[in-house]
């Protein structure tokens, strides 16, 4: 069995499958993990749900923060961004499944037999691994269940930024959130930064990449995606970044793990706007 792991779709498609066609993917022998952000600026978000659903247990999936405005605004609490090209999913006669598959996937997933774990953002630096699955697992329950509406309602807001003032379940719920799907950036207080979006040698001195504070163990390794500015460069041992701005008319990228190459796929869209 060959793992795949692959950057942010963001509704393209036609780019993921290119990618599995050169490797010869096959869901019955392989496994797709995907970072996130599996739909919205692109052009086929309603088709991209509908394929990586239709593998089945090949596909693993953890949420990133489109997907989860996607649920947030399926369940009436936002309004469709206007840069987002999600009208015929949310027409779609299917859209209530695709909603409660995507709403059952974690916010993290750990590799089988080995110390690799998978989230959108990152980890924060003010967590440990052990209290990451843990706050992860917490918030997956909230988004899963059946009150899933009244969670995707308050996810929403800048604070809690700082893991040390989170206090009640609301708060703990929040910054795992914005930890694990909107995170960037921390301040020298290990606080969480959310505006920043340049690679780090734009910006300003007060804010360092999370990747640089947290410490990993030589056994431990990290995927990620939501930093398309980063181009997949990441200069932290064991952390890999996937996401290059396919949907920015970049390219997609896709990592298999056993021997850590690399296949990329140019963006076949011309028609969105750049970032």
């Amino acid at each position: 069995m060959a793992i795949y792991l692959v950057g942010d779709i963001q509704g393209c498609l036609s780019e993921l499958k290119s990618l599995l066609s050169q490797v010869n993917f096959n869901s019955s022998t392989d496994q797709l993990w995907l970072v996130g952000d599996l739909v919205a600026r692109g052009p086929d978000s309603l088709e991209t749900l509908r394929f990586i659903m239709s593998l089945g247990s090949g596909a693993k999936v953890v949420l990133g923060n489109h997907d989860l405005h996607l649920l947030a605004t399926h369940a009436g609490h936002k309004e469709v961004n206007t840069r987002d090209r999600l009208d015929d999913l949310l027409a779609a006669d299917d859209v209530n499944e695709l909603m409660d598959w995507l709403a059952q996937q974690p916010l993290i997933r750990k590799l089988p037999n080995e110390e690799t774990y998978m989230s959108h953002a990152g980890i924060s630096p003010q967590w440990t691994i052990h209290e990451a699955i843990n706050q992860a697992n917490i918030a997956h329950q909230h988004i899963a269940s059946s009150n899933r509406s009244f969670w995707l309602k308050e996810m929403y807001g800048d604070q809690a930024n700082d893991w040390q003032k989170a206090d009640s379940e609301l708060d703990k719920f929040r910054y795992t959130i914005n930890a694990l799907t909107r995170m960037r950036y921390c301040y020298n207080d290990s606080t969480l930064e959310f505006q920043s979006k340049d690679k780090p040698e734009l910006t300003q001195e007060n804010l360092t990449p999370w990747f640089e504070m947290v410490n990993l163990t030589d056994k431990q390794s990290w995927v990620f995606g939501h930093w398309a500015s980063l181009m997949g460069s990441c200069p932290a041992k064991n952390i890999y970044a996937l996401d290059t701005g396919c949907v920015w008319h970049n390219h997609l990228t896709m990592l298999r793990w056993h021997d850590k190459k690399l296949f990329i796929e140019k963006s076949h869209d011309l028609t969105c706007d750049k970032e």
